[in-house]
């Protein structure tokens, strides 16, 4: 188990916070104070699209040049985007974004020298020198310098492209909704150079989200759907804050959920390849049941894509083959392309899956095994003392403690765990049975309610 809550600034992907209010300038300089302390060599910055972007992106960058770091500013791109560019290019990085909370928030994200984000063991030294100030100020002749390179965003699109066979999506009409972030830059492109003729809708930059919010749900996705059937289209593929996630709308209209999209990629690489799937604890049972079939294994990790990411890595240096990891909220990892969450990857490998099956996205989508889910949230004043009662309490069944709690029973399965981005409880039940899904939330949620 890997203990998640000695950090006290950084979430589960990277920090974030209301801006004027947890979220300053002030602190973000400090970051970036820590970040060029602990590093060497030349740090790429980026944002996406938030109005707070540009000024929260300049602090980081004032305090990785004072910390003595150079620093290429690629400007506004997809955080997969930037991560791929450190990977090929840069000693870090950092990403100005907030994923996909509300406007009037942002982050940052801190990326290592491999691309993925940076890891626990280095995040908490990172916190430390936030919190102690001990940061390596240096002269005036040994300041970093700036360099704009926004062209850089081009050299991921075309790594994405060249993963897939020339004209991959010729014939096929999709629709793009980036929601107003990065992925306008990138995906629309993507899908174009591999032959498909795209239709976008909130495809201007807008720090706003005027046409809905940066979390693509089924509710502010209606434009899309209504825009695929207008279109004749294959398939929808909205994109959260930053476009590390990818979500769809099928030929008919209807939203894919996220697992399902998981499942139905996992079979369309596990059919080509055998090997590991590493995905968290908190992923549908239906992933592993079509990964199973095609003849491949599950590992599973925390909950989080850095956890996901660098076990792939640790596996892989082991000896073993992994041929895909994801989570299921639409962030999937391709090792082919890189150790991270990315959507326009994923947008671009439904093109390529549907051409070669040759059949409809919700053709596919029905022939999944069918599985019933319940997940909700719970505002309580001490998430993780709940964890600890759901374990007294279900202490007759399995459990598994990779994450919070994880109640295995043989036709059934929840996860109860403290959030890593929000002060809330977060509980998953499934099964194949809708009864004993909502038989088994309902034991959980009895034992929640109960006061400390």
């Amino acid at each position: 188990m890997i203990d998640k809550k000695k950090k006290r600034l950084f979430g589960t992907n990277g920090v974030r916070g209301v801006v004027g209010e947890d979220m300053t300038p002030a602190l973000v300089l400090r970051i970036g104070l820590a970040l060029g302390s602990m590093s060497e060599g030349t740090i790429a910055l980026g944002r996406d699209t938030r109005t707070s972007g540009e000024a929260l992106l300049a602090a980081l960058a004032s305090g990785v040049m004072g910390a003595g770091c150079n620093v290429v500013d690629v400007g506004i791109l997809p955080t997969p985007a930037l991560q791929y560019l450190v990977q090929e290019h840069f000693s870090g990085g950092a990403m100005i974004t907030a994923s996909h909370n509300p406007p009037e928030y942002n982050g940052v994200k801190t990326i290592d020298a491999d691309g993925t984000e940076m890891a626990d063991e280095r995040i908490l030294p990172l916190e430390e020198m936030v919190f102690s100030g001990s940061f390596r100020e240096v002269p005036w002749d040994r300041v970093g310098n700036r360099t704009l390179a926004p062209h850089l965003l081009q050299e991921y699109i075309d790594a994405v492209v060249r993963q897939f066979p020339l004209g991959a999506g010729q014939g096929m009409t999709v629709v793009v909704d980036p929601g107003s972030g990065p992925a306008a830059l990138s995906t629309p492109q993507i899908l174009g150079k591999m032959g498909c003729r795209v239709y976008t809708i909130n495809g201007q930059l807008d720090g706003t989200f005027p046409g809905r919010m940066p979390e693509p749900s089924p509710e502010g996705l209606a434009p899309l759907a209504d825009l695929v059937l207008d279109t004749g289209s294959a398939f929808g593929v909205a994109h959260d804050g930053d476009a590390d996630r990818a979500v769809f709308i099928d030929n008919t209209g209807q939203y894919l959920e996220e697992n399902a999209e998981f499942a139905l990629v996992v079979d369309h690489i596990c059919g080509r390849e055998k090997g590991v799937l590493v995905t968290p604890v908190s992923t549908s049972r239906q992933v592993e049941e079509v990964a199973g079939r095609n003849g491949c294994s599950v590992d599973y990790t925390p909950v989080g894509s850095i956890y996901v990411a660098r076990r792939m890595r640790e596996l892989i240096s082991n000896g073993m083959k992994v041929v895909f990891g994801g989570e299921g909220n639409g962030g999937l990892i391709y090792p082919r392309h890189q150790f991270c969450r990315d959507g326009g990857m994923t947008a671009a490998m439904m093109v390529h899956l549907l051409t070669a099956s040759g059949k409809t996205l919700s053709s596919l989508a029905a022939a999944l095994p069918q599985y019933f889910m319940i997940k909700d949230k719970l505002r309580v004043q001490d998430p993780q003392a709940v964890v600890t009662r759901v374990s007294e309490a279900f202490s007759s069944d399995t459990l598994d403690f990779t994450d919070g709690v994880r109640i295995l029973r043989k036709d059934c399965w929840a996860l109860v765990r403290a959030s890593g981005t929000e002060p809330l409880l977060r509980i998953i039940v499934e099964s194949r049975s809708r009864n004993e899904t909502d038989s088994l939330y309902r034991e959980i949620t009895e034992i929640t309610a109960r006061p400390a």
